[in-house]
């Protein structure tokens, strides 16, 4: 039997994107984890648009691992008035994607926005520049900066206090630059954010009012209905759908979030138990809530994790506050999760499935001296990932050799 090996993979966003394929080959990955960006949410991908993608990606000596994401338009998620034409066009675009041979499609549920960082130039001792999510300093955001109507209301006296302060020692152009960071620099890249308007604060406010009538149990409901209807979909032609953990796994701008516990995965794994409904497991999301285990949650459903995304965090304060410490330092046991998804993959090749191997990708990465000569979209370091990429590449031949 052959000695299996997470399928290495690199994120790369298009044509567009400043790191090219040309010096992803410079890397190890062998595969691509990409999406059709330029095609509006919520519209089909043409198979001749994907069959354009996969020649690219051949001609580069690629296979396209995962697609990161099919993005699901937020009118899925809050129930708008064209949710069905858009779940239509979104089984039509799985259908395509299966007809092309791509059948691992990485995608989340999180309304509005996707992952949230306070600082994106945050010195991590003598590592690199990594990105930190503070909590006051995002209450300051909420509250004061934006200001989210009755945002005050979310949050204990204490760290409205210590908002307060923060907000208070801002001069205007900080309060822009952090402003503008959450709500477009991070956004923009990944088929998200509000796009390049001029007051994009008031359009932000208008997509999260989008959302005022929304609790947990409806974004589940919501969930729910969109599974019902490509599950199906996904089997009939051979596709895994791997939900992404919610970034961070804890509600943030008075929105829900039905994805950032094991109990959250559990729930819903539960309610189409179907293979093609299966996860993403991002160790970085996972870990930077403190009482997540990631351990426990492979050992309960790693059977259902069909793409891995390797990364690590530290926790810094009991309020919620983490930043993004590199690939291998910090609370998530990262060995003790490259041991476990081996495990999975060796089971499910005894097991006779033809689709055992894991892609996995670097997730993020600290920016290092080099990184500040590459332009490169936030979190997504040329360099950085290059390490992150060797170091994960050789704790996992320290497993394999160890037997």
């Amino acid at each position: 039997m052959e000695q299996l090996r997470f399928l290495q993979s690199w994120r790369w966003f298009g044509p567009a994107d400043p790191i090219t394929l040309e010096a992803i080959q410079k890397t190890s990955a062998k595969g691509i984890v990409t999406a059709l960006h330029h095609i509006p949410n919520g519209e089909v991908w043409e198979i001749d648009e994907i069959q354009k993608r996969l020649s690219l990606l051949k001609k580069h000596g690629f296979t396209w691992s995962v697609v990161e994401s099919l993005p699901v338009h937020e009118q899925i998620k809050y129930n708008g008035p064209d949710r069905e034409s858009i779940i239509r066009h979104y089984k039509q675009s799985l259908a395509n994607l299966g007809k092309c041979g791509v059948t691992k499609v990485c995608y989340n549920f999180m309304p509005v926005i996707d992952w949230v960082r306070t600082d994106l130039e945050y010195p991590w001792k003598n590592h690199g520049i990594s990105m930190l999510f503070d909590y006051p300093t995002f209450v300051a955001f909420d509250v004061f900066i934006l200001p989210r109507p009755n945002a005050a209301h979310d949050y204990p006296d204490s760290l409205l206090d210590q908002a307060e302060k923060l907000y208070s020692k801002m001069d205007e152009r900080k309060k822009e630059t952090l402003a503008h960071n959450i709500i477009v620099v991070t956004q923009g890249f990944i088929d998200g954010g509000v796009g390049n308007v001029l007051d994009y604060k008031k359009e932000f406010l208008r997509r999260l009012e989008l959302y005022c009538e929304v609790d947990t149990n409806t974004l589940r409901e919501n969930l729910l209905h969109f599974l019902h209807e490509i599950v199906p979909v996904a089997e009939e032609f051979g596709i895994q759908m791997c939900l992404h953990p919610d970034d961070p796994p804890f509600p943030v701008l008075g929105l829900p979030r039905i994805a950032g516990t094991l109990e959250d995965f559990q729930w819903i794994m539960e309610q189409q138990l179907s293979p093609s409904n299966g996860i993403t497991f991002c160790s970085g999301s996972l870990s930077s809530r403190a009482d997540n285990d990631l351990i426990a949650f492979l050992k309960s459903l790693g059977s259902r994790v069909h793409f891995a995304h390797l990364r690590n965090t530290t926790i810094l304060d009991e309020k919620g506050s983490f930043c993004e410490s590199g690939h291998l330092e910090g609370g998530a046991d990262i060995e003790q999760i490259i041991r476990l998804l081996h495990a999975e993959m060796t089971r499910r090749q005894i097991s006779g499935d033809q689709n055992h191997q894991i892609p996995m990708r670097p997730d993020h990465g600290l920016k290092l001296q080099k990184d500040l000569k590459v332009h490169a979209n936030p979190g997504y370091p040329y360099y950085g990932r290059i390490k992150g990429l060797e170091e994960l590449s050789a704790l996992e031949d320290k497993i394999l050799n160890q037997g």
